[in-house]
């Protein structure tokens, strides 16, 4: 099923599958719901109900700001729950997503039934997000990316995808902005995911990130790049291990 949701000032697109215990798949940046875990979606919707919601400034979600951000987006995602009635859920993060489960995890502790992140170390890193800014990609002429994002938040940014990609950029230098003592507040099972070969996190810094939160375990994907969890990687180890997590955890 797939729907929009009066969020706030937004129209939030989400689409819905399964049954059972409730799974939010919270979406990387420059990409939207189920793009971003096409590979999870037939092992998960065989015990859970599972939400793939496109975030504020990404993918259909249609809004007449282009502005956001990881805590604006963590706000929409409580609104949303509020607004299906849902409780409490766990939460598969995967980069951006993985950032906004870290908010929801340390500002809403009772909604959140199990943390799981993909692609994040916890802490506020820029490193490469020059390439991902408007002007770079026009003067190295990445058309391709261009077009892409073009296609891909056509009706979120309404075709101006140098705002997104700079409102993208943006984000990337100022989130998360978490202590170690808001990361340690978090209460939640925690399955925090690298991979082995991911430029931005990697097995020291998951470590690290594990650290602070005491009921957490982390798994360091071999041969894995920022996107263990995809097609031609190792979707199968990933989602083994946390459907093992949420079966340990399950919402009460």
């Amino acid at each position: 099923m797939m729907s929009y949701l009066q969020v706030k000032g937004l129209q939030m697109f989400y689409e819905k599958m399964g049954a059972g215990e409730t799974v939010l798949f919270l979406h990387s940046g420059y990409s939207r719901g189920i793009l971003a875990f096409a590979s999870q979606m037939l092992d998960f919707q065989k015990k859970y109900t599972c939400y793939f919601p496109d975030f504020r400034g990404h993918g259909r979600t249609r809004c007449g700001s282009l502005e956001w951000s990881t805590p604006q987006i963590a706000n929409d995602v409580i609104e949303f729950m509020n607004q299906m009635d849902i409780s409490t859920a766990h939460l598969i993060g995967y980069s951006l997503g993985a950032n906004v489960g870290l908010y929801l995890a340390v500002n809403h502790s009772d909604r959140v039934a199990t943390l799981t992140t993909i692609g994040t170390s916890g802490f506020c890193d820029p490193t490469g997000v020059e390439k991902f800014e408007p002007e770079w990609l026009i003067e190295n002429e990445e058309q391709d990316t261009i077009n892409q994002m073009t296609e891909r938040h056509m009706e979120a940014h309404r075709g101006n995808w140098q705002e997104h990609m700079r409102q993208a950029a943006q984000d990337w230098r100022l989130y998360p902005q978490l202590s170690e003592e808001q990361l340690g507040s978090i209460k939640c099972p925690a399955l925090f995911i690298t991979g082995e070969h991911d430029p931005f996190v990697g097995e020291k810094k998951i470590k690290h990130l594990s650290s602070f939160v005491t009921r957490s375990s982390y798994l360091v994907v071999p041969g894995g790049s920022h996107r263990p969890h995809m097609l031609r990687e190792n979707p199968t180890l990933v989602n083994e291990t946390i459907l093992k997590l949420l079966e340990t955890y399950p919402i009460t």
